[in-house]
């Protein structure tokens, strides 16, 4: 039987005024009141400029109401500031898949509280962050940059991450609103999703985090939902974020994603990014004055600008919604914890933690060259970076390490790194220097008001990448071009390229940002001696473009050796040691914003790697360097596997304080492991323009169980090192109590893991799905209980038909255990 709720599908005015039965702080009032006093002081051009970006990052100050300029920024891992430089280094947190792992909801406010701290170092007032989008398929290229395939798990860690960010007095902008589940064809995918599944799925984090965390705003995505392009999608936007849930704060575009002045602003949208040329603005007032859209459209969403400037303490007369800013946070500190807490130990067979007095063969590139972040917008500089050969130099006895690099993952050319030191040139028509900036690696890209000091668009002609390179290795480097337009390469004083690189005929020349460097040059280099490198990049900026970016790549790779001599190598090194730790790793080929991935494998010949040392070395610890899910074929060949995800700039010392025991890995599964092959959802490819989802709301392990699939490890999984005993679970007043022992031998921490099951089967339901959750700790032998609340929502399911949320009565087993697929202690309730 199903009981329904009446329908909450009306629509309150897009005001934002609180729903009626919530209070209003008498802060909240006054900042309300000033707020209207500011717009009725505005005229209708000043109303639609301010609703578009006057640059890149910021919305235009209006001296005239005392209103100073806002700034975003790109997150979430870190904070970009309105500058994508090394000059001003940003802590760099381990991804949000990471931060997922640790289920622990304060943890991940922690981490928002020390990023408003960062964002309030660089001047930045709104963080456009987080990613609560879901890891529907495997395939998904940015889901380093989501939390889960779990919406009730990723509501809570979302809840935690943007109620610490707003505590330190930033905004956020839970994104991207909403089925942005894939990068494949994301700016014109129009994704067909049901009711149901927006509901209980896709819809469901961000409708917790406007329950939870009071939002300061929202962006919305790209792409279409059932026909409608998001930023000017009024049923979602207006009708159920604002009407039903109350949302307040603002709705930015993602970033040229508004296509329509008109359909935008009645569609709900307030702020269309970025600027100067945008779809709002002049285009915007002159749509009023014409009588295409009524004013009253513009002051609301005038008036939620207005909201979001008050509450962040850029309006004049306002009092800032937080007026005492948290503690200093140690960032280094903060990243190294969250890193070890994040670590998901999936497989051990005795061999950690590290015995003391181990010789310890570390084997790996990723190893010694450490991918701690992801692609695309989420990418930051940080002051240092920690690899785990790094970590366990600084932590093992002197002697005790060896490192072999083994098999290096990047089959291709990559961004020029390490070695190189490179400064950007920028020179006028006449070849003079115009400006100059340090550049942390020999990918550059600057994106509207990011040129050095003194550099204007008018002026710049050309901007040349120089420097020196010191080689690690001796013999034959390759260097390459990746971008669009003239390039001129010299290397050690040889011109080797000089004239245009253009797409392939047909291509998307968008593509070509992303498209693998094409090789350029050969020299044969010495180690340890430096010689000049150069690439010049004649400008070229088309008129049309809304958003004025220069991004181009100097690329490098190392001498190639042959691949099984290398493996050959590491094998040696492995059998001489008492343990082999193996770092793998996937690249940004493999898992970066812009594009989805083609398969789930390890790139290059690290799968044989892995066997090798194996084979060498039965004590073979293998550490996963990946965002999301890579398939684990040898898994049952080693003696463990420890999934790190993009650790962050801390990784290597985390690493270190987990192999040797220092602290125990404290992660369990967000998402999910298993073969491309056994994944119930894999399509990302839209036909036709249109991508089905007709999976419908079996994602995740929800569909891994409808269709009796066994993963590699299944959602909630991870071992710490000591053992729990779970001894009951009772239901009262709509809390579940499990009652655990700590029946190992060292002071841990467990995940208490709740899940319904209905008891008897429905093929429209989940066998089983997420209730709740709760981490306890307890010393040796030491019992302890959690309360976990069961809320109503996890008996609900959305009815079409009524157009409502349906409570389903009826016998449901109540189930607690380390896993969806280990649990230990079951009691059965009726509702």
């Amino acid at each position: 039987m199903a009981e329904t709720q009446g329908n909450q599908g009306s629509s309150r005015a897009n005001q934002g005024s609180p729903p009626a039965n919530e209070a209003v702080h008498p802060a909240d009032r006054a900042r309300e009141a000033v707020v209207e006093a500011a717009l009725g002081r505005l005229d209708l051009d000043a109303k639609a400029r301010l609703l578009a970006g006057q640059d890149t990052w910021s919305l235009p100050a209006l001296p005239e109401i005392g209103l100073k300029s806002l700034v975003m920024s790109d997150g979430p891992i870190g904070v970009r500031g309105v500058r994508w430089t090394a000059d001003d280094p940003s802590v760099a947190l381990p991804s949000p898949t990471a931060l997922a792992a640790t289920w622990d909801p304060e943890l991940a406010c922690r981490a928002g509280v020390l990023l408003a701290q960062e964002a309030r170092r660089k001047g930045v007032h709104v963080l456009l962050a987080p990613t609560v989008n879901l890891h529907r398929s495997p395939l998904g290229g940015r889901h380093f940059e989501a939390y889960s395939e779990d919406p009730y798990l990723t509501g809570r860690i979302g809840t935690g991450y943007v109620a610490g960010v707003q505590e330190g007095g930033v905004g956020t902008t839970v994104k991207h609103f909403v089925a942005n589940d894939a990068e494949t064809d994301r700016f014109t995918v129009n994704n067909l999703v049901s009711e149901r599944a927006l509901r209980e799925l896709y819809l469901a984090p961000f409708e917790a985090i406007v329950a939870g965390a009071h939002p300061w705003g929202v962006m919305t995505a790209y792409n279409s939902v059932n026909g409608t392009t998001m930023t000017e999608h009024r049923r979602l936007v207006d009708e159920i974020l604002r009407g039903e849930w109350g949302f307040d704060g603002i709705n930015v575009s993602d970033w040229t994603a508004a296509r329509s002045t008109v359909a935008a602003i009645d569609g709900g949208l307030d702020i269309a990014m970025p600027g100067p040329q945008t779809v709002y603005g002049a285009a915007l007032a002159q749509a009023v004055r014409e009588g295409r859209v009524a004013e009253a459209k513009i002051d609301a969403a005038v008036r939620n600008v207005l909201r979001l400037a008050a509450r962040t303490g850029i309006l004049e007369g306002a009092e800032p919604a937080v007026t005492e800013l948290p503690g200093t946070v140690d960032g280094e500190a903060l990243a190294r914890e969250i890193a070890r807490r994040s670590f998901v130990l999936v497989r051990n067979e005795g061999a950690l933690p590290l015995p003391e007095g181990h010789r310890v063969a570390l084997i790996g590139a990723a190893a010694r060259d450490a991918r701690v972040l992801g692609g695309g917008s989420a990418t930051v500089f940080p002051a240092r970076i920690v690899s785990p050969l790094d970590g366990l130099t600084a932590a093992l006895p002197e002697g005790s390490l060896t490192y072999a690099i083994g098999a290096d993952p990047n089959e291709e050319l990559a961004a020029a790194d390490k070695g190189f030191e490179l400064r950007a040139d920028c020179r006028d028509v006449d070849g003079n220097v115009i400006g100059t900036a340090p550049v942390p690696s020999g990918h550059l890209q600057w994106m509207g008001n990011d040129l050095p000091e003194g550099v204007t668009y008018d002026t710049l002609h050309s901007v040349e990448l120089t420097g020196t390179f010191t080689p690690r290795e001796s013999g034959p480097h390759t260097f390459g071009v990746r971008g669009l337009g003239e390039f001129t390469l010299k290397v050690d004083g040889t011109t080797h390229f000089d004239g245009p690189q253009l797409p392939a005929e047909g291509a998307d020349p968008f593509q070509a940002y992303f498209a693998p460097p094409a090789p350029r040059a050969e020299a044969e280099l010495r180690a340890g001696e430096p010689v000049e490198v150069s690439l010049k990049y004649v400008v070229t900026l088309p008129e049309s473009v809304t958003m004025k970016v220069i991004a181009f790549t100097l690329a490098h790779q190392e001498p190639q050796r042959d691949p099984d001599e290398l493996i050959a190598e590491a094998a040696e090194a492995a059998r001489a040691a008492d343990t082999a730790v193996v770092v793998v790793a996937t690249t940004e080929r493999v898992e970066s914003e812009g594009f989805d991935r083609k398969d789930l494998r390890l790139p290059g010949r690290q799968d044989d790697l892995v066997r090798a040392i194996a084979a060498a070395n039965p004590n073979t610890v293998v550490v996963v360097n990946s965002g999301s899910p890579v398939e684990l074929p040898w898994r049952d060949e080693v003696a463990a596997v420890l999934l790190d995800w993009f650790p962050g700039q801390e990784g290597g010392a985390a690493l270190a304080d987990v192999l040797t025991g220092a602290y125990e890995p404290g992660g369990r599964l967000p998402t999910t492991w298993g073969s491309l092959t056994d994944a119930p959802v894999t399509q990302v490819t839209p036909v036709d323009g249109e991508l089905p989802y007709t999976e419908g709301v079996f994602i995740g392990y929800r569909a891994w169980q409808k269709e009796g699939r066994t993963p590699s490890y299944a959602f909630g999984h991870g071992f710490g090192y000591t053992d729990w005993t779970y001894e009951s679970v009772k239901v009262e007043g709509g809390t579940a109590t499990v009652r655990v022992t700590n029946s190992g031998t060292r002071v841990g921490r467990e995940v208490v893991q709740v899940y319904l099951a209905p008891t008897e089967a429905d093929a429209e339901r989940p066998v089983r799905w997420l209730a709740g959750f709760a981490g306890v700790e307890a010393g040796p032998g030491e019992s302890v209980e959690v309360g976990v609340e069961l809320p109503r929502r996890a008996f609900e399911i959305w009815d079409e038909t009524a157009n409502s949320w349906a409570f389903v009565k009826g016998s449901y087993e109540v189930e607690a255990g380390r896993s969806i697929a280990d649990l230990r202690v079951t009691t059965t309730i009726d509702v």
